[in-house]
């Protein structure tokens, strides 16, 4: 998985200066109101917890900031955000998520998804390393989705899968 985006980032760097521009449709595409379900994990090997999320984007030329709410049972909410910039070749970041330490994000965007590389700022799942992939499905759908990788098999796990879309004109 790591030299997976490793190549992708290497590829990236040959991009000339006008596909950096581009970046910014892109980036205003992931702006609006997003809600939706999903799950997420406690931890490897535990169990999945269905969540339904809310999502505010604002978005500029180079820069996309996320801040999102997701409730669990009835009993439990959690907030989180994710500021993101387009930087040379690639995208760098900052996540923090509901233990309120700011995580730093490093990648690049292939197609419609950002690849990120998460840096969290402590031990998570036995290791500091996981990726966060934004991905924008067609005009009104955008999944949230982290990758960990298992400290016992070394196998990737999804770690949290949020799908959402705006809302429909007759819910505005």
């Amino acid at each position: 998985m790591r030299a997976a985006l490793i190549a992708i980032m290497l590829s990236l760097s040959c991009l000339p200066a006008k596909a950096i521009a581009s970046e910014a449709g892109f980036l205003q595409s992931l702006a609006g109101d997003w809600s939706g379900t999903g799950m997420v994990l406690t931890k490897i090997g535990g169990t999945n917890l269905k969540v339904s999320c809310t999502l505010r984007s604002d978005a500029g030329a180079s820069a996309v900031s996320m801040n999102g709410t997701c409730r669990g049972l009835a009993v439990f909410t959690r907030t989180f955000s994710a500021t993101v910039k387009a930087a040379g070749n690639g995208y760098t970041g900052k996540y923090v998520g509901p233990s309120g330490l700011p995580s730093k994000l490093a990648g690049s965007r292939k197609g419609a998804a950002l690849n990120l590389r998460v840096t969290w700022a402590r031990m998570v799942n036995g290791d500091r390393d996981a990726i966060l992939l934004i991905e924008k499905i067609g005009q009104n759908r955008l999944r949230l989705q982290t990758v960990d990788q298992d400290p016992a098999s070394g196998q990737p796990v999804v770690t949290s899968r949020i799908d959402l879309q705006r809302p429909s004109l007759a819910e505005r």
